[in-house]
């Protein structure tokens, strides 16, 4: 019996996309990431059919007995690679986690200092997104252009006289940590709690090129786990306190039921691929983000922060308005498959948002792949090729392919038949 043709197109829909993203185009969304073939075998398991609401232990199902392992086993793995007390692993995404976490520690009603949308902070942050749908009322953190980043001495005093129960840090445009330790001594002070978003940076952070604001005296840090870091999606939640932890866990529920467990051993794998190459990887990130920006800015593009080096992490922004604007840039960008994404950037007004200021590009997924400064030099001159000297994007996007067809590769991680523990496993028929 032959298939129904709309089984046929959608397994012909999969196929271009696995080809195309995977050996045509240059990735460069900087929220995105591929697992390793380790982690990828292991993310298809019987658990994707199972529920297992509550807690290990205390679940309201039966059959949990190895979901309670392997989730347990998941939170202490990246306890040890974070060097925090607790991590919950249950929320399904970085927004998800936000949420739990401000349900957690504010309530409706209550007031919220968070970065501006205009200056990187994800929209979850904010009234427009999940401090809205609580009930939060946000107030924006005011931001300092000359050190692209929050204004600690203005933020302090925002603190004091507004008196919010919440302040959220973190950024989806975040080039230089946030000061962590200077705005939670002010939000301690007045008792307020501080949430950190270390969603895009969260690799960064197991990789110790950037700061752990857990450290630095936030109550929580929230993240996803499929941008620096590169494991499957989902979120998770890391305090070091004890009564946040309670107040976090308990609030899961609230907003998500089945936590799809089949993520989690994908999780697990990629937090012990990050303790043993989390740092050189992390580094090479960081070294592929200054020579691309460096080589945008010898072509002739404006790469934002320029004075301060361009990035501290992952993350490089072009600010393109000359060139017509961030939607334009970036679709011509894609005609010749390089894949960015427009961004709004701090002088950006609300009407803006359908054609803002920037193009936001991360170098983390082409680096995974095995990409170094040169590539991402050579990267640059493509883009310039497109944007400043007008060329036609077909043309360039046969240097892409070409270029692309050397990094196939993941690096920095686990083949699925890598010889672990003295054994060899064949994860193929633990996915039947």
């Amino acid at each position: 019996m032959s298939l129904p043709s709309d089984v046929v197109e959608v397994l012909e829909i999969v196929k271009r996309h696995n080809s195309w993203r995977r050996f045509e185009c240059i990735n460069l969304i900087a929220s995105e990431n591929v697992m390793s073939p380790l982690a990828r075998a292991l993310y298809i398991n019987d658990m994707m059919h199972r529920y297992a609401e509550g807690k290990p232990g205390k679940r309201f199902y039966q059959g949990s007995l190895f979901i309670d392992l392997i989730e347990t086993k998941t939170s202490e793995l990246l306890s040890r690679l974070f060097d925090v007390k607790f991590v919950e692993v249950r929320a399904i995404s970085g927004s998800i986690a936000n949420a739990i976490a401000f349900k957690a520690l504010a309530n409706a009603g209550d007031t919220a200092l968070v970065p501006a949308l205009q200056s990187g902070a994800h929209i979850s942050h904010t009234g427009f997104g999940v401090l809205g749908a609580l009930g939060i009322k946000h107030f924006e953190l005011p931001f300092d252009l000359e050190s692209w980043n929050i204004d600690v001495d203005k933020s302090v005093k925002l603190i004091e006289s507004l008196k919010p129960r919440l302040v959220v840090l973190g950024a989806s445009l975040y080039l230089f940590p946030h000061p962590t330790k200077q705005i939670a001594d002010a939000a301690h002070s007045i008792g307020a709690r501080v949430v950190h978003d270390v969603a895009h940076v969260l690799g960064l952070i197991a990789g110790k090129t950037w700061p752990n604001p857990v450290h630095e005296g936030a109550d929580a840090a929230t993240a996803s786990t499929h941008k620096t870091f590169p494991g499957p999606q989902g979120g998770l939640i890391m305090t070091n306190s004890d009564e946040v932890y309670k107040l976090v866990s308990n609030n899961v529920l609230t907003f998500v039921s089945n936590h799809h467990i089949h993520r989690l051993p994908a999780t697990a794998v990629t937090a012990i691929e990050m303790m043993h190459f989390g740092k050189d990887y992390a580094e090479q990130i960081i070294r592929n983000a200054k020579a691309f920006a460096e080589e945008l800015t010898a072509q002739g593009l404006t790469v934002v922060a320029e004075h301060l080096g361009y990035t501290a992490s992952h993350i490089v922004a072009i600010d393109v308005r000359k060139f017509g604007g961030g939607a334009k840039v970036a679709r011509i960008l894609e005609d010749a498959n390089i894949i960015a994404n427009k961004n709004v950037l701090p002088w950006d007004k609300p009407q803006d948002a359908s054609n803002p200021s920037g193009v936001r590009f991360g170098v983390q997924e082409m680096t995974r792949f095995g990409m170094r400064e040169g590539e991402f030099r050579e990267i640059a001159r493509l883009v310039a090729d497109i944007v400043v000297r007008g060329f036609e994007p077909l043309t360039i996007r046969k240097k892409v392919i070409e270029l692309r067809k050397e990094f196939t590769k993941i690096r920095y991680g686990f083949d699925a038949w890598e010889n672990i523990g003295g054994k060899v496993y064949s994860f193929i028929d633990l996915s039947m």
